[in-house]
């Protein structure tokens, strides 16, 4: 049991790598996961299956672009259990809808979900880890936040750029509270639900010849590394991040 009596909040965990993440932390005896979304159905969904499973979650419905909205949720944890000792900011769009790659809206939307729902999150979970002793935020970030791509609007690359930067940073202001800060860095994995154009078959195709593993990844193999950086057995491990994306960024 790698999370045993731990408190977790996982946003953007409705579906895909944040769900398998909220689903591995409940197998891993986490004594609370707090599912987070704006996609009450689906994330009710995942609390549902992980209570059958016998482990132990809630839903908060969370806009992560929203100060008010992180607030409640934060405090609620903390009326609720008393502590937080995760914090997953996972809630994020991908880059591949626009059209435009160089759209204003579509730019302002991808750093207000990708780069502010993170700083808020990060924010308001360094207040509460601070109170009850550390704690361990891990961040999503992409593959896109350490090069530059084709296909993609910049504002992707740029927002998960912002995300890799902002965990060193705060893991170095906030390493004296033991308050740990990493980033993941996942590569090709399924489609997102908001995907444009990765999600094209042909698309998807040619993404794959420039991966040395020869395959995506898999939602879970992304969950485990989140798992390494929430457990204690990655103590000594912050300000860094973790890129699971089957050799692309090294060929």
């Amino acid at each position: 049991m790698r999370l045993k009596d731990k408190v977790a909040l996982v946003t953007g965990a409705a579906n895909g790598m944040g769900a398998a993440t909220a689903k591995l932390f409940a197998r891993e005896g986490a004594k609370a996961v707090v599912v987070a979304d704006v996609l009450d159905a689906p994330g009710k969904n995942v609390v549902a299956a992980i209570e059958k499973e016998g482990g132990h979650a809630t839903y908060q419905h969370l806009d992560v672009t929203s100060e008010d909205e992180w607030k409640a949720a934060i405090d609620k944890v903390l009326a609720t259990w008393g502590r937080l000792d995760v914090l997953v900011n996972n809630a994020g769009i991908s880059g591949s809808a626009a059209e435009d790659l160089f759209a204003t809206d579509a730019w302002d939307k991808l750093m207000a979900i990708n780069a502010r729902g993170v700083f808020l999150g990060t924010k308001y979970a360094v207040a509460a880890m601070r109170q009850s002793g550390g704690g361990s935020i891990v961040n999503l970030s992409s593959v896109s936040g350490i090069v530059g791509q084709q296909g993609v609007h910049v504002g992707y690359n740029a927002s998960k750029a912002a995300v890799r930067l902002l965990s060193k940073t705060i893991a170095v202001q906030h390493g004296r509270d033991r308050i740990r800060v990493n980033s993941v860095h996942p590569g090709l994995m399924p489609p997102m639900i908001t995907s444009g154009r990765t999600a094209d078959p042909e698309t998807r195709a040619k993404m794959l010849k420039s991966v040395p593993l020869g395959r995506a990844g898999e939602v879970d193999e992304v969950a485990y590394a989140v798992l390494f950086l929430a457990s204690d057995e990655s103590s000594y491990v912050t300000g860094t991040e973790i890129v699971v994306d089957g050799g692309w960024t090294a060929a």
